[in-house]
């Protein structure tokens, strides 16, 4: 991507490669009046690292120039280079309050973290599959730890400003993703709430307080308040710059009504538990990413349930979902 200039602002793009499916990460380099920020930090990575430093070199800026970094969510790769970075040159970190105890891999919330997903596949009816996702989940605790962040965490909460770009909280893809939203120039760095040709999972987590979070109504949520800023341009997590977004977000409201009422269709041919339904819906692909199918399928019930289309029953530990008739 190139740069991209408006009003006394150029934002100079990153991207570099992941191990995961969704391919590239994108970051930004933003000056304006002097000031460089760095939105989103990539992979832990030399190649994001040296990335980095080329982008930086390449327009006559240098690490010293930095002023600070802002965070939309807490997933890996958009995390990376935080360490590297602060551990260098102390400049201020900013994410969403919630994104602080994932940050920094807080024991007692990862704890409450896991006990929330041995209790969600139990009631979802995911038996022996829940039961080894679990132990993977377990294991990637310690995995991960090497991901802590060091640095100081300035919260951000919803409308808050930092300079002239407002905060707006847009949860679904993670409860505590952030998009930073630019009026004077119309712009919306987005993380991964929005991406060109990919939809966004919503991923079921809990909040602070192990509460379910019902991510895919959120997602939805989220997605009509972007539609009302009525943005130019949004800089994505993944892929290309996106213009005048509002077909795109259509499509992908569309589109989530479409999946819901698949699911209710499945409900009424008999299928009755998230599991069940997970099996159906995605007969090979439920074994190999279990919880992003899990997460799928689950906020689709959701959905369905808030716009009373659907009902569930508590039979022996396990929720069973029907047609809602009245």
């Amino acid at each position: 991507m190139d740069k991209t200039e408006k009003n006394g602002c150029t934002v100079y793009p990153i991207t570099v490669s992941t191990p995961y499916d969704v391919g590239d990460v994108n970051m930004y380099l933003m000056e304006e009046n002097g000031n460089l920020t760095l939105i989103d930090a990539g992979m832990d990575s030399d190649e994001c690292w040296n990335a980095f430093h080329l982008t930086l070199s390449q327009n006559g800026y240098s690490l010293s120039d930095l002023s600070q970094i802002w965070i939309t969510h807490n997933h890996q790769d958009h995390i990376g280079l935080v360490n590297r970075i602060t551990a260098r040159r102390e400049i201020p970190v900013y994410a969403h309050r919630e994104s602080i105890p994932r940050l920094k891999r807080d024991p007692e919330f990862l704890s409450l973290r896991i006990r929330f997903f041995e209790k969600l596949y139990r009631s979802m009816g995911c038996g022996a599959a829940g039961d080894q996702h679990i132990l993977k989940l377990q294991e990637a605790v310690r995995r991960n730890e090497q991901f802590k962040i060091h640095a100081e965490i300035i919260p951000l909460s919803d409308s808050e400003y930092l300079g002239n770009v407002q905060v707006i909280e847009v949860p679904g893809h993670a409860p505590d993703h952030i998009a930073f939203w630019d009026a004077q120039r119309q712009w919306l760095f987005a993380g991964d709430h929005l991406l060109k040709t990919i939809s966004s999972n919503a991923f079921i987590e809990p909040d602070l307080e192990g509460n379910r979070k019902f991510t895919l109504v959120e997602y939805t949520r989220s997605l009509n308040r972007c539609l009302s800023l009525h943005a130019d341009t949004v800089f994505p997590g993944h892929g290309e710059l996106i213009d005048d977004p509002k077909d795109l977000i259509e499509r992908r409201l569309t589109r989530i009504g479409q999946k819901a009422e698949k699911i209710r269709e499945m409900i009424q041919s008999g299928g009755s538990t998230a599991y069940e339904l997970a099996q159906s819906y995605y007969p090979t692909k439920y074994i190999h990413v279990f919880a992003p199918v899990m997460s799928e399928i689950i906020g689709l019930l959701d959905y369905l349930e808030m716009n009373d289309r659907i009902k569930k029953i508590l039979k022996n530990g396990v929720w069973h979902y029907e047609l809602q008739t009245s």
